[in-house]
């Protein structure tokens, strides 16, 4: 099967007053094509900079990542906005809504963004599916933790991204919404067949992904 994400021999390094702290060790993985992939580990342990450096917003110290394919370090930041905005759903654990923006607009702004004809029937029909039919008119301020970040899901979604990158989607959440929001990412992103890759705490959530990858002090941990 296709790869979406190749990683060879990724090192990240920081340079910290003086001190050169490693915070990513000899990383090699593949993930493959609608695969749902989930990246666990301590906290400390690299895993948000991980994601950072697969949304390409990094640049490792050595190794190469690709994507479709495509090596980021052979590529110009122009070029890896282009792959973000067309191919790369981002989720994080703060919404990043537009708090100007309703939930509809919200949604449908990525779809604009890459042209994509009768945006706002379908950015109704996802947060129809997520429940947020209700939502369309309110502004993120008029929304709650869960209902803000299931938009911030569709919103990942709306555009048919190859692949999405949610770190700790389901973070800052209650029991209940971390269980509707978690669903949701898993069952859309399969119904969609785009491929998932998604750094939690939450081992129940961890389960139900095809593929589990731990991270212990930057290296990966069979």
């Amino acid at each position: 099967m296709e790869n979406i994400f190749k990683l060879n021999n990724i090192n990240l390094n920081y340079n910290l007053n003086g001190n050169n702290i490693r915070v990513l060790k000899n990383i090699n993985f593949e993930i493959k094509k609608n695969e749902r992939v989930a990246i666990i580990g301590e906290s400390g342990s690299g895993k948000t900079s991980l994601l950072m450096l697969m949304s390409g917003l990094e640049k490792p110290t050595t190794g190469s990542i690709f994507f479709q394919n495509q090596d980021f370090s052979k590529i110009t930041e122009d070029q890896k906005t282009e792959i973000r905005k067309q191919k790369i759903g981002l989720v994080f654990q703060q919404f990043y809504l537009i708090p100007n923006y309703t939930a509809l607009e919200n949604v449908m702004f990525p779809m604009q963004i890459n042209e994509i004809n009768d945006e706002e029937e379908k950015a109704t029909s996802i947060l129809a599916d997520f429940g947020l039919g209700h939502r369309t008119n309110n502004l993120p301020s008029e929304l709650s933790g869960g209902e803000q970040q299931r938009v911030a899901i569709a919103r990942a979604i709306s555009f048919n991204p190859k692949v999405i990158l949610a770190d700790e989607p389901t973070g800052n959440l209650d029991r209940k919404n971390t269980e509707l929001v978690s669903s949701l990412l898993l069952d859309y992103s399969k119904k969609k067949k785009i491929s998932l890759v998604l750094v939690t705490h939450n081992s129940n959530l961890a389960k139900k992904c095809d593929k589990v990858i731990r991270l212990f002090d930057g290296q990966v941990k069979n």
